[in-house]
């Protein structure tokens, strides 16, 4: 039996065009801030024909299952949509945070990013950098993996995370 090689995506929605519409709150909490309850799996699902394994409109963070050999096709349209799926839904930024061969993986990033939003929320984590935009193009703490210097010998390893890149961010 063949095992199916499937890709779990983790993203977030941003609202970057709000920032310093608040003053009472901080940049950090209006870029990440909630998603519309309008926001459904069912809905998302019909704008990016994939299936959704996780969505929290509170964190405004989705996994995405897709097959491997398709998943960078779903990064690319996550990348070209501008707005929330919703009628009258609001300008965003889907942004993918990290790629995963596992469920579990995918979801103990989730876990560990939301701590740290709320954690700099608080205000118990100083900024990377002077403004919110800044943190999203930071890098990560996590050693970089080192591609091979010899090119792969079958067309199967050309299919593999390390040609891409893992994504993570700090």
């Amino acid at each position: 039996m063949v095992r199916i090689k499937e890709r779990y995506l983790l993203v977030n929605i941003l609202y970057p065009t709000e920032l310093g519409t608040r003053a009472d709150l901080p940049d950090v909490v209006v870029l990440n801030q909630p998603t519309s309850d309008e926001l459904t799996p069912v809905v998302l699902l019909r704008a990016i024909r994939a299936r959704i394994k996780y969505l929290s409109p509170a964190t405004s963070t989705f996994i995405l299952r897709i097959a491997r050999a398709s998943y960078r096709f779903v990064w690319t349209a996550l990348s070209f949509m501008n707005s929330v799926p919703v009628k009258n839904g609001k300008p965003c930024v889907f942004r993918v945070v990290h790629v995963s061969g596992t469920i579990r993986k995918a979801e103990e990033e989730a876990i560990r990013r939301a701590r740290n939003l709320i954690f700099e929320a608080k205000g118990g984590q100083p900024a990377k950098g002077s403004d919110p935009l800044s943190n999203i193009f930071s890098t990560s703490n996590r050693p970089n993996r080192v591609a091979p210097t010899k090119g792969p010998s079958t067309e199967a390893e050309y299919d593999s995370d390390l040609e891409m890149g893992e994504i993570t961010d700090g």
